[in-house]
């Protein structure tokens, strides 16, 4: 009986194998391709030389288009000061939230970091404005399917905010400091700033001399 429960059972498998290979090769077809390019972009996403090359073609694109002071700040910093430039009176404003206080006095500037909003602030006192969100997706997909290089998303944004500033601060999503960024770390990066500058004037001035 079990003999003959088993023959059955191999009977139907072999009966049943074309139906399954042939299954199986219609849905290899229709979905083989697309799992094989998910793999590649998984390879590729986790590829960490191809980043590498990508950040370095970035950064010397950067560096071509920012002038020695900035490309310097981005170099020793990680981030671009770029001053504002709106003298009518359209300076960036706090959210309503705020609308109590104070308008910002000119000269106002930004911070530019990689990945996260650009940061308005009073160089005067270091009083933080506002943060600005914008995002430039990667369209050349570089390193992934939305993610510029670090040195790209910076440039993307400085070139917004120096061809357009009133554009850009109008169509940015605008929120009070410490919304993505801690305003702590912002204003260690504006006193590392500050001491950077004293630097580079001091090392100026001594170049100036020694001529």
């Amino acid at each position: 009986m079990l003999l003959a429960l088993l023959a059955l059972t191999l009977v139907a498998v072999v009966l049943a194998l074309p139906v399954l290979v042939q299954a199986w090769s219609s849905w290899r077809r229709e979905h083989g391709p697309l799992f094989r390019t998910r793999r590649v972009e998984r390879v590729m996403l986790h590829d960490p030389g191809r980043e590498r090359r990508a950040e370095q073609r970035a950064r010397e694109l950067l560096r071509s288009c920012v002038n020695d002071e900035e490309w310097s700040m981005y170099r020793d910093l990680g981030f671009i000061k770029v001053n504002g430039k709106l003298a009518d009176g359209s300076a960036p404003r706090r959210p309503r939230e705020a609308a109590d206080a104070p308008e910002p006095e000119a000269p106002y500037a930004y911070l530019i970091y990689p990945h996260k909003p650009i940061v308005a602030f009073v160089p005067k006192t270091r009083r933080l404005l506002s943060e600005y969100c914008v995002e430039f997706p990667d369209l050349t997909r570089a390193i992934s399917h939305s993610r510029l290089p670090d040195s790209d998303d910076v440039l993307a944004k400085w070139m917004a905010l120096t061809g357009d500033e009133r554009n850009l601060i109008r169509n940015a999503n605008m929120h009070l400091p410490g919304r993505q960024i801690d305003p702590g770390r912002v204003r260690r990066d504006l006193w590392r700033l500050a001491e950077w500058e004293r630097q580079r004037r001091s090392s100026g001035s001594y170049e100036a001399r020694r001529r």
